[in-house]
């Protein structure tokens, strides 16, 4: 049976594979993720999660699986990823507000000869917020490493209005289409710690 490895050092993504009981290894990979000029949102984490997932077989080699996967977050088709610094996620958070955006998770699954990616949106709208709301979020330190600065699953939640979609792939990872995925390279789920 082929072993797992993912792509990723977020506690996110581990966090749902466990809870869908998949036995894995955390194996980052560092690779640039700068969008190209004029990508669209769901070409940019498309690319990125096989980008990730080739790279973590390289280095895996063998009868490894590696799973990649990437979130954005996109509004009138302009790509925000993590904010570099208070002033920018400000910024994106003001733009998010009062607004419907949406949410692109992509992931990836390699093996040898072969690779599968799949993307998932979500559409998230927010409630107004005002600058001084956002400043404070800031302080809590959460905003820093999320794409859109703002995490659904942890002291972000309460800007969200409304979800049309799948509430697992924002968090990070969307549950069923990554189930499905494993199952075909013969990954089993539910498994015993």
């Amino acid at each position: 049976m082929p072993h797992l490895i993912l792509a990723s050092a977020s506690p996110r993504r581990r966090e749902l594979l466990e809870q869908i009981g998949v036995h894995f290894h955390c194996r980052p990979v560092d690779i640039c993720e700068d969008p190209l000029p004029k990508e669209p949102a769901h070409e940019y984490v498309t690319r990125l999660a096989k980008d990730k997932a080739l790279a973590g077989l390289a280095q895996a080699g063998g009868d490894a699986v590696v799973l990649g996967a990437d979130t954005t977050v996109a509004i009138d088709d302009h790509i925000l990823a993590k904010p570099g610094d208070e002033h920018e996620a400000i910024a994106m958070l003001m733009q998010l507000s009062a607004r419907r955006h949406q949410v692109l998770t992509a992931v990836a699954l390699a093996a040898e000869g072969r690779v599968e990616v799949c993307c998932v949106g979500t559409d998230v709208e927010f409630i107004e917020l005002d600058e001084a709301r956002c400043r404070q979020y800031w302080r809590t330190g959460e905003p820093c490493d999320k794409a859109g600065a703002y995490g659904i699953q942890g002291l972000g939640a309460v800007f969200v209005k409304n979800i049309n979609g799948s509430y697992s792939a924002v968090v990070g990872l969307p549950l069923m289409e990554t189930a499905a995925m494993l199952q075909r390279f013969d990954i089993p789920l539910w498994q015993p710690n």
